[in-house]
């Protein structure tokens, strides 16, 4: 938790970590500081061997409306030199969330627009409340969905791209379900019924597989099935299946029990 309260992390006995952003009053909108807070708390999910995944949620209305007002004011007076370092801390913050080696969930009950977008994006898995609503609005205001634009692209690919990020227009969760930006969209008093069931199945898979599963996901997508991938591919499951875990899990599915990562509930 941040000294601020703008940014809650809470862990349950699962090891179900809840990153919480905490600015209700100006709809979760980021800011530096912000962005600053989310870094570090993300960097201590990392390094926490008791967490096993993350869900990232926000108080409110709204998931994310981008970026704060006083924040933009205060950009519009940065010079190029001030504006790069600050596109690289958001680039950051999207590259961490999306890199982090346990597996997350983003709970979107409202809007989510610009940057809000981009941490849809990054996160693994995602399930959204009927009601939220979509933008990537930059292009009005006569900017780009630059840093985010990599982790959206690939989640909603080129062509959705190519209207969202030239209209500016919103989309409801239906359409961004339709177009890859959410894996489910569920009613509102459904969603963290729904939440609960995604983190089940996550949690039967073991730590180790789960962050090995997300490195062979970036290595094999969108590239040629090459004899350096095919080598690296058969590199991954030999790792695994001679670790400890591995050797577990397959013991434990032929003796039939649970295997040791899943505790009884």
């Amino acid at each position: 938790m941040n000294s601020d309260n703008t940014v809650l992390l809470e862990t349950d006995e699962r090891g179900v970590a809840t990153l919480t952003l905490n600015r209700p009053e100006i709809h979760n909108a980021f800011d530096d500081a912000l962005i600053g807070a989310l870094l570090r708390t993300l960097e201590s999910v990392e390094n926490d061997a008791g967490i096993r995944a993350l869900v990232l949620r926000s108080e409110g209305k709204s998931f994310s409306a981008g970026a704060d007002l006083n924040w933009m004011r205060r950009m519009a007076g940065y010079d190029r030199a001030e504006n790069h370092k600050d596109a690289l801390q958001l680039a950051a913050l999207m590259a961490r969330l999306n890199g982090l080696r346990k597996p997350t969930i983003a709970r979107v009950q409202g809007a989510a627009f610009g940057g809000g977008v981009g941490l849809v994006a990054c996160c693994d898995l995602a399930v959204a409340a009927e009601q939220a609503q979509f933008a990537l609005t930059e292009v009005r205001l006569g900017l780009l969905p630059a840093v985010i634009s990599p982790y959206v692209i690939a989640a909603i690919g080129e062509r959705a791209a190519r209207r969202y990020m030239l209209t500016g227009e919103r989309f409801d969760a239906a359409e961004a379900w339709r177009i890859g930006l959410l894996h489910e969209v569920v009613p509102e008093e459904q969603l963290d019924s729904r939440l609960d069931g995604l983190l089940d199945s996550l949690l039967k898979g073991s730590p180790q597989a789960l962050t090995a599963a997300k490195s062979l996901i970036f290595a094999v997508s969108r590239r040629p099935t090459s004899a350096a991938v095919i080598a690296d591919t058969a590199e991954r499951i030999s790792d695994i299946r001679a670790s400890d875990e591995g050797r577990e899990g397959v013991s434990a599915f032929l003796e039939k029990r649970p295997p040791a990562w899943m505790k009884p509930r």
